[in-house]
């Protein structure tokens, strides 16, 4: 039985014809020439070529040469034709470091990233004390990062039922310092600057904000203003700072707006996944503070649960550092959680 061969073309399958076309290569019409058969690593192909003086085509199976790919080849003459050829993938090259770890979003992690994730077990769930006491272990970097929450709900904000926007007072503030911006006219003027508001104005802060003002973090605005205020949509809008009722930014008790905004008032809303994202504090805080701001969050999550959600409210949760691995909460413990009587 011939082997396949090596590219000298020590094995050629002939048929003459005035075209050639694989299907019309039987056993019945090849002719094998074997000349010292050898063992080849590479795939056979067809290849056509042609006769000058006698004008006839000839078929050549020649080996295709692809170092990633080991073929076997067999073939047989006979009644039921030619054996196809078995085709083994080779082992690829070892690899080392980054490029040998399992997870692609893995590799592209940087080696302080790699060392803290080994902290904790990947989706095992933790109950909320000592996720608390492994996010402050894992802050690794040169600036304070933020504590991050994230819940995954069982929503669908497409609906107008299911949307979920709302704010929540964290007891222990948020460790960042708050710059508002207050659009207001009148009388109001001088309460909203006692008040402690960074800046103040009317339609002429409007106008800075369409030249392209944007030096503040909180944009509060009473209700006689809004008309004016609308034409700042395109604008403030995709940043999350037009005023809105829901997120107590439109109102007529400016200086309490002004108070809890500056105390730790935070929005959050639920992203079209149904995922609601809420910074909860700094690592720096105590873990017993962690634990009353994540919680407070997490309460007024529950409070403001849309008309529309059914069956099982709370799918995940997670929290997790500004540069840190996330960690996985369990649910039932989240939700039965009672703080100590010395928190409070």
């Amino acid at each position: 039985m011939p082997t396949c061969t090596t590219p000298s073309s020590s094995l050629m399958l002939t048929y003459a014809a005035s075209t050639v076309h694989t299907q019309d290569l039987t056993p019945s019409i090849l002719s094998f020439k074997p000349n010292k058969p050898t063992f080849s690593l590479y795939p056979l192909v067809l290849n056509a070529s042609r006769d000058r003086k006698s004008g006839l085509k000839w078929a050549n199976l020649c080996p295709q040469r692809d170092p990633k790919h080991v073929v076997v080849a067999a073939m047989a003459a006979g009644e039921k034709g030619l054996a196809k050829a078995a085709t083994i993938t080779a082992p690829s090259k070892r690899k080392n470091g980054k490029a040998a770890l399992p997870l692609k979003r893995d590799r592209m992690r940087s080696k302080r990233f790699l060392e803290i994730q080994k902290l904790r077990e990947n989706k095992k769930e933790y109950d909320l004390k000592t996720a608390i006491s492994f996010l402050k272990e894992m802050t690794s970097t040169k600036f304070v990062e933020t504590a991050e929450a994230h819940f995954r709900l069982n929503i669908d904000p497409k609906y107008n039922d299911q949307q979920l926007r709302a704010t929540v007072n964290l007891p222990k503030g948020t460790g960042q310092t708050v710059k508002v911006a207050v659009l207001t006219q009148g009388e109001k003027f001088d309460d909203a600057k006692n008040a402690g508001a960074d800046i103040v104005g009317g339609e002429d802060l409007i106008e800075q904000i369409k030249g392209g003002f944007m030096e503040f973090d909180k944009l509060i605005a009473s209700p006689d203003m809004m008309v004016k205020v609308a034409s700042l949509g395109k604008i403030l809008g995709p940043r999350g700072l037009m005023p809105n009722p829901k997120a107590a930014t439109v109102t007529p008790n400016i200086p309490q707006a002004i108070e809890e905004f500056k105390k730790g008032k935070v929005e959050y809303r639920a992203d079209k996944t149904g995922i609601v994202h809420i910074c909860f504090g700094k690592v720096d805080f105590s873990e017993d503070d962690l634990l009353v701001n994540f919680l407070a969050a997490v309460k007024s999550i529950e409070t403001n649960k849309p008309k529309g959600a059914k069956g099982v409210y709370w799918k995940s949760a997670h929290i997790c550092t500004s540069m840190g691995p996330s960690i996985r909460l369990n649910i039932r413990e989240m939700l039965d959680y009672k703080l100590p009587s010395n928190i409070i």
